[in-house]
This record gives C-alpha cells, structure tokens and sequence, in this order.
C-alpha cells in the first residue's frame, strides 16, 4: 500500500499554508478594487488575505499581489507525472557521444513560430552564450544549429529544416494566451507530416506552458518547460536520434 504524503504550502514554516499570488482585475486602482481583489481571494479558500500591492494597469485596469495562507494540501503518493525520459550528460559527453553513435555533425533549427516575438528561452538553448553557464548548442563542435529568431511562420520552419536537412527542430512558445500555442504547434506537426519528414526528425517544444505531456499529446516527442538547460535538450535529442536510428 502507496504512503500518503501530504504537503502544504510553505512560507515561513513547515505546513503554514502561505502563497503569494498576483491578478489582474477589469476595475479602476482604488478602494472598491482593493475589496473585490480581497473579496475575490478569500473565495479562492485564501485564509488571513491582504492586498500587498495594488497598481493601476491601465484605464479601467488594475493589478494586484495577494498573500495568504491556503488550506489545501497535495497528496504526493497520488500523482503521476509524464516526463521525457532523460538520460544528462554534459558538453563533453554530449559530443564524444554524437561522435561515436552517429559519426557526423547533427544538424538542429530552431525558433519561435506563430505570432511569437519572445526568443528569451530559445536563445538560451541556441546561442553560443547558453544559459546558467552552459554552453548553447551553437558552440557544440559536434552540432550545427541555427536559430531563425522570432515571428516564424511554420511553413518557413519547415522550409529551412528541409534545406537544412535537419535531425532536430525546437520550437519554442511563450505567447499562451487563449491557448494560441496549441493550434500553432498542431500545425507544424502536420506540415511536417504532410512534407513526409515527421518521423526522420525529433521534433521538441518548449515554454512556460509546455509540459512532456502536452507536446506527446500534440505529436511532439518531447517538451520541456522553464529552467531547461541547453545540455538537457541536447542529450534527449542525439539519445533519441540513436533509439530511432536517425540520421545513419
């Protein structure tokens, strides 16, 4: 029989339930905003609410941070979590593996597509700077990666992982709102597949919003969302080119 595991929230101690969260509201910075955030917080179970902050937005538009103390609790020993199965290595590891298993350069195109102008997180995994000290794949001598920027429609991704004749292609979404992310990467799955290249590629997204989860549902065979490092995307995708024997 599984263990209960039960958590709470934690602030300043163990169990104490407390939480931060911020909103906007459709009302005008001033008293009544302040009693409907409140009013609005204690109807989310937020026990001890108060508003820490309070910014107008804009006309007719204002911003709030709520602290408080939550009641509820998770059982850990009920949940099932999907994750790309990942085996890390770091730059080193990543190359000698490339070298030794495929025996050539792989070659990765990347890019944000659809309406998005956020490249933070593609950047950090393309980018020869890299992210939290890591190299980008940009600087892997064993990987030619190319990074189209922002705004991309997906049939010029499509377009340039063909002349690319690319083993990996990463997209990255940042711009969520009303769920534009999902018909956006549905879509690119489905030029590929019509372009007959589906399954000669991995095919990765990542963002804020994208779970492993998601993206197997959408026909991805990975996602990975934020903090993700250049080294992690890397070792899934040349461990996946292997499995699949892609790109011999």
């Amino acid at each position: 029989m599984t263990e209960t595991k039960r958590i709470k929230a934690y602030g300043d101690a163990l169990d104490d339930g407390a939480v931060q969260l911020s909103f906007t509201l459709p009302v005008d910075a001033g008293p009544l905003a302040r009693a409907a955030a409140l009013n609005l917080a204690v109807q989310m179970g937020l026990e001890h609410a108060e508003i820490a902050y309070m910014t107008p937005v804009s006309q007719g538009f204002s911003f709030f941070v709520v602290y408080g103390r939550c009641r509820h609790s998770v059982d850990l020993s009920r949940l099932q979590v999907a994750e790309a199965g990942l085996e890390e290595m770091d730059f080193f590891e990543i190359n000698d593996y490339i070298k030794e298993h495929i025996g050539r350069k792989i070659n990765v195109v990347a890019a944000c597509t659809g309406t998005d102008a956020h490249t933070v997180g593609i950047d950090a995994i393309i980018n020869m700077k890299g992210y939290k000290g890591e190299y980008g794949l940009e600087r892997y001598p064993w990987i030619n990666a190319w990074n189209m920027g922002s705004q991309v429609p997906n049939a010029a991704l499509v377009a340039e992982a063909v002349r690319r004749k690319a083993d990996a292609i990463l997209v990255s979404q940042v711009v969520t709102q009303r769920d534009i992310h999902i018909p956006n990467l549905t879509e690119l799955v489905e030029m590929l597949e019509a372009e007959g290249i589906r399954h000669k590629v991995v095919l990765v997204a990542g963002g804020p919003r994208i779970s492993h989860q998601l993206a197997v549902e959408l026909g991805y065979d990975a996602g990975f969302g934020p903090g993700t490092t250049p080294r992690q995307v890397a070792s899934f995708i040349v461990r996946e080119m292997v499995q699949r024997k892609l790109g011999n």
